[in-house]
């Protein structure tokens, strides 16, 4: 029997602030399919709207937000929409990823992609509803904090989502985000910049009736599959506990980076505990942390995750809890990502301590571990305020300014600033963090702790599902290996490419990494299929779906290498070519001539040209790419 299914076609609303116009738009799902959606779709997008070599703060780039045709069905992890632009960070993609209850709210309006071009000539807001959008005004929201510019917005437009820049954004901050619910966030690139220079405040979205699934029962058997998940002991402890429970081990490993990333050891650092319960769309995992009410703290901006922690914790010396939750608060309140945020201060923090910063010019005395000149220093980042305004730029720009050796002390790949997974442990990360198009992210790949899963896991099944080999996976060994640790041989290279890819398609089709993934989440591969099919009534493939990542890694690099990218810029900071000083992970460090050889092999399995790390013409036909030569 043929199928009858016909992928569906994707709506694109473009709105240009400068002519103050909305259009809408029709990708057939024929070519839809090949971009299903999120990050895929959002680059797509770029590539053909946007010109080489526009400035990423100028009218010419265009921000675009994507969901899937999988956003709002009644499932957990299906409400996550993606933000995408050229980067103010990095001059390569950008793309960040944001989950809650605006996403479902979007693809409920019955938009695919909204595409905001030009730049408006005084601040505004855009309200969408009944699929199509309205350009309010938004001068008496600029300046107000998150929570304040959400309560203005709501005050006018009643019971909405709303995703929205702070006053870091405002003022071109080039890691400011975008934030929804006052808690959730598109993090990472810079995003919330290229809202900003857009005269963008916000976007609110109206409620509207959410899609149903095409074969209802079926898709009632992946629900009934994760609440039986959420039954294991795991889950139990992961619904507790959350990501900052990363704390501890990593901590006791010697693994925790402290100082700007100058070592992993930390033994002073106390385990932080925060209350989980912040949900998102239908989902009873209910993983996101909330901060209880104390001085200084509100818990509707949230509370901080591991990557938080670490970043504006131990990464500045910081061991009061009740600091590190200040610190988040700033972050949310006025838009600025956390990681970045907090690497940047903790890069100021190191120049001073070297004198390449004076306290004239700082405006006051520097110090790993003192928590006032921290948030002192996030809030002139947040406003442009002295040495702020060279912090605003980022650490790896505001490291040439400041010259006096100062770029040696960066921690970012292109511009974009490293998060608390130390390489050093974890090997097949430093390759993923070099060769990202976005840079350094920890969640664009599988990490080589995987790589332990027992024998009849459902990890190791889902592994060799996507074509991980028997042969990588290792046994946990008693004695501590620092060459099994820190080497990143063939296998590893395999394991890392090809759970790039499979994350890929989990930011294609806007699925949460908790949820669904490759490994150690509640549901797998198999059930993104079974997803697939009783959600839409798409009969797919791991084939299909691995090749539909592939494609995006592969449309991502090609966006960076018309902006003049190349393998030059798939490096790592010269920090982690040098030994660990203290602690369990004392002279842990990466082998340059082993990174290399990695990086020529990863290069070698993606099918890229061998001189530049970019896709050859014969891999952009292969993937149905040729439109991009």
């Amino acid at each position: 029997m043929v199928s009858s299914f016909v992928f569906p076609d994707a709506v694109i609303l473009n709105v240009d602030l400068g002519r103050g116009t909305v259009r809408r738009e029709i990708i057939p799902g024929r070519d839809y399919r090949l971009y299903p959606g999120g990050s895929a779709l959002a680059v797509r997008l770029l590539l053909e709207k946007m010109n080489p070599g526009v400035d990423a703060l100028s009218p010419g780039n265009p921000l675009v937000f994507a969901v899937s045709p999988f956003t709002g069905l009644p499932a957990a992890g299906l409400s996550r929409i993606a933000a995408a632009a050229k980067s103010p960070l990095s001059g390569g993609v950008g793309d960040s990823q944001a989950g809650g209850f605006l996403p479902a709210e979007f693809a409920a309006n019955g938009l695919s992609a909204l595409v905001v071009s030009g730049r408006s000539e005084r601040p505004v807001y855009l309200h969408l509803k009944d699929g199509t959008a309205e350009i309010r005004p938004a001068g008496h929201i600029w300046g107000m904090t998150t929570g304040d510019g959400e309560d203005a917005i709501r005050s006018e437009l009643g019971d909405v989502e709303i995703a929205q820049i702070g006053p870091a954004g405002e003022r071109l901050v080039r890691f400011a985000c975008i934030v929804h619910n006052c808690s959730r966030a598109n993090g990472r690139t810079g995003i919330g910049a290229v809202m900003g220079a857009k005269n963008l405040r916000a976007l609110a979205v109206s409620r509207a009736t959410k899609p149903r699934p095409a074969d209802p029962e079926a898709f009632s058997d992946i629900n009934h599959r994760l609440a039986g998940k959420l039954n294991d002991p795991f889950w139990k402890d992961f619904k507790d506990t959350g990501t900052p429970g990363n704390v501890e081990p990593l901590r006791d490993m010697g693994y925790l980076p402290k100082n700007n990333y100058s070592s992993g050891w930390f033994p002073d650092f106390k385990d932080i505990r925060i209350k989980g319960g912040g949900k998102c769309y239908v989902c009873p995992l209910a993983c996101k942390r909330v901060a209880e009410k104390s001085p200084g703290v509100e818990p509707r901006y949230g509370g901080p995750e591991y990557g938080t922690i670490a970043a504006v914790g131990s990464y500045c010396g910081i061991t009061s809890g009740e600091s590190i939750k200040i610190s988040h608060q700033i972050c949310n309140m006025y838009g600025m990502d956390t990681i970045s945020c907090g690497a940047t201060v903790s890069f100021a923090l190191d120049c001073f301590s070297r004198g390449m910063i004076s306290e004239r010019e700082a405006g006051m005395k520097l110090s790993f571990g003192d928590s006032e000149s921290v948030h002192r220093l996030m809030m002139m980042v947040a406003k442009r305020e002295g040495i702020g305004d060279v912090l605003a730029e980022g650490s790896a720009r505001a490291a040439q300014i400041i010259g006096r050796g100062a770029p040696d002390l960066v921690t970012a790949t292109k511009g974009q600033e490293l998060p608390a997974h130390m390489p050093h442990f974890k090997p097949s990360l430093s390759l993923i963090y070099a060769v990202n198009p976005g840079g350094a992210d920890h969640q664009s790949s599988e990490h080589d702790t995987m790589l332990f899963a027992q024998e009849g896991s459902s990890a190791r099944s889902w592994l060799s599902s996507l074509g991980v080999s028997d042969e990588s996976f290792r046994k946990p060994s008693s004695r501590k290996d620092k060459e099994d640790t820190m080497g990143i041989d063939e296998s590893r290279v395999r394991f890392a490419i090809l759970t790039q890819r499979f994350y890929s398609l989990l930011d294609t089709l806007c699925l949460c990494q908790f949820v669904w993934g490759p490994s150690w989440q509640a549901l797998g591969p198999g059930d993104v299929l079974d997803m697939a099919s009783s959600g839409i009534g798409w009969e797919t493939s791991i084939e299909e779906l691995m090749e539909i990542g592939e494609r995006k890694l592969n449309m991502m690099r090609q966006f960076n290498a018309r902006e003049g990218f190349t393998k030059d810029d798939d490096t790592l900071p010269r920090r982690f070519f040098e030994p660990l000083p203290d602690g369990p992970s004392k002279g842990a460090r990466i082998d340059r001539r082993n990174f290399d050889e990695a990086r020529e092999l990863y290069y070698s399995l993606a099918g890229w040209d061998a001189s530049t790390g970019n896709p050859t013409p014969e891999k952009l036909k292969s993937l149905s790419l040729e439109w991009l030569l």
